[in-house]
């Protein structure tokens, strides 16, 4: 379930992709990206660009196929305005449209209101991948970060209960559970959540109860940690319990 209004999630796609142009002014586009290590910066880049404009042409006249062209990944000035375009031309659509809206982009099929939170967290999180890459800094408010794990979490439900990675089953076992702890959200945040894995599938619920690990920190570094951009002993996130738990959930759990 979305915890902000569908403008809210148009509005930042478009903030969002500003601050993470912001991010890579500047710097080598050819450096590796750390934490996706098969990129380079112009490909992380060119990869949001695509993944924003193939909503956008899903959305905007129902097409399903991918976008698969960009600017010269060496020219920084056509990529920050490519990108800059791209965004303000998906949430342009997706206002259009409305949140009710069935569209199908990389073959799934959800409401426009599915995809404006999936692009606006997607962007998110890779501008955390620029942030590492560029040494620029990296900061989220904290309820948008809170809403960017939930939805993690959601997908991860949703890709199990489809079958979608099979690796998924494999964090599956007794005794199973995990525990995140946010220390810096709003209340109405709910920076707790509960990660049961010892069903047939993924389950997770907002509460504050005994698991087999635990992890807290700030909501922003609990995120990057569930989503490998950060290493779970970051200096400013304490894991306690059963570390193995942890470490199986973040090898398996990923796209």
């Amino acid at each position: 379930m979305s915890a902000f209004p569908y403008e809210r999630y148009c509005s930042e796609i478009v903030s969002q992709t500003g601050l993470l142009r912001a991010a890579f002014q500047g710097a080598d586009l050819a450096a590796p990206v750390p934490t996706c290590p098969d990129w380079t910066l112009a490909d992380l880049l060119l990869h949001l660009g695509r993944a924003h404009r193939t909503i956008e042409a899903a959305v905007r006249d129902r097409s399903g196929e991918p976008h698969t062209d960009g600017p010269d990944p060496a020219d920084a000035d056509a990529l920050d305005v490519w990108l800059a375009d791209g965004a303000r031309a998906l949430a342009r659509s997706l206002r259009d449209a409305g949140p009710d809206a069935r569209v199908r982009p990389f073959g799934i099929d959800q409401p426009a209101s599915f995809w404006a939170r999936r692009a606006a967290h997607e962007t998110v999180v890779h501008r955390a991948d620029v942030a590492v890459t560029t040494g620029a800094d990296y900061t989220v408010d904290a309820a948008l970060a809170a809403d960017c794990l939930d939805e993690w979490l959601d997908i991860l439900v949703m890709m199990t209960a489809m079958g979608a990675r099979p690796a998924l089953k494999e964090v599956l076992g007794p005794g199973r559970t995990i525990h995140l702890h946010a220390t810096d959200t709003p209340p109405e945040a709910q920076g707790e959540w509960f990660i049961d894995l010892t069903g047939d599938g993924i389950a997770w619920r907002h509460a504050h109860e005994k698991a087999a690990v635990a992890v807290c920190g700030p909501v922003a570094d609990v995120l990057r940690v569930l989503y490998r951009r950060l290493p779970a002993d970051f200096d400013t996130v304490t894991v306690s319990g059963d570390r193995a738990v942890l470490d199986l959930w973040l090898e398996k759990a990923q796209f």
